[in-house]
C-alpha cells in the first residue's frame, strides 16, 4: 500500500491536503516530512506541568496549525480541542484528549517515516 492510501486509512484527508497545494504529490510528501519534524519539535506529553501552560498552548497550537494545513484531520481536530481546553483552563480534559490522540499520532508518524526511508 502506498503512503497516501495508508494515511487515508488512518483518517488523514489526503485529497483535501493535496487540493490545498494544487495536487502536487511530491510537495505534499515533503510537507509530511516537515510535519514529522514539527511533531518532534513541539511534542507535548500528558504529564506536562500546569505552570508551563502558556508554553504547552504554544506547542499544541503549532501542531494544530501544521496538521490543519496538511489536512491531517485526527491530529488537527484533537489539538484544536486541546488548545481550546487549555485556554479555558480545563487542563484535565486537555490531558485526556492528548492521551487519546497520542497513539493515533504515533501511527501517522510511523506511517510517514516508514515511507520516507524507502
Amino acid at each position: 500500500m502506498d503512503l497516501f492510501d495508508e494515511l487515508r486509512g488512518l483518517g488523514v484527508d489526503v485529497d483535501g491536503g493535496l487540493k490545498r497545494i494544487n495536487g502536487n504529490e511530491k510537495l505534499y510528501t515533503k510537507l509530511l516530512g516537515s510535519f514529522v519534524k514539527a511533531i518532534n519539535t513541539y511534542s507535548v506529553q500528558p504529564d506536562f506541568n500546569v505552570a508551563d501552560r502558556d508554553d504547552v498552548i504554544e506547542r499544541t497550537h503549532a501542531i494544530k496549525g501544521t496538521s490543519g494545513n496538511l489536512s491531517i484531520t485526527p491530529i488537527y481536530e484533537a489539538y484544536t480541542k486541546i488548545v481550546d481546553l487549555l485556554r479555558a483552563g480545563d487542563t484535565e480534559k486537555a490531558r485526556d484528549i492528548l492521551k487519546d490522540i497520542l497513539p493515533v499520532q504515533e501511527k501517522i508518524i510511523s506511517c510517514i517515516e516508514s515511507h520516507m526511508e524507502g
